[in-house]
């Protein structure tokens, strides 16, 4: 199985920025989708940015303008720069691709095991 690992997460003031990190084990024969999801208690895990399976990028309404998602396919690696984080922002982060691992394997939903953004007032 690949796995995915976060880092860059932390505490940050309001108005500050992040950026987080998503590194792949091993590398993918392909990829339909690649991005960033984030959760807090009580509410269900919402896309925050995507990679699409046409190469665009698409972002939730209240993160537009504010943070922008880039890749690094040589090194297996998908960022989320964050830049204006508010209180709201605060949630763990978790990055997510679907892909194919092998030529002979099916589309797999991977995730990784998240990392923590709190973002004070």
């Amino acid at each position: 199985q690949v796995q995915l690992v976060e880092s860059g997460g932390g505490l940050v003031q309001a108005g500050g920025s992040l950026r987080l990190s998503c590194s792949a084990s091993e590398r993918f024969y392909s990829i339909i989708s690649m991005g960033w999801y984030r959760q807090v208690p009580g509410k269900q895990r919402e896309l925050v940015a995507t990679f699409t399976s046409t190469g665009t990028t698409v972002y939730v309404d209240s993160v537009k303008g504010r943070f922008g998602i880039s890749r690094d396919n040589a090194k297996n690696t998908v960022y989320l720069q964050m830049t204006s984080l508010k209180p709201e922002d605060t949630a763990v982060y978790y990055c997510n691709v679907n892909g194919r691992h092998t030529y002979w394997s099916g589309s797999l939903n991977y995730w990784g095991p998240g990392t923590q953004v709190t973002v004070s007032s």
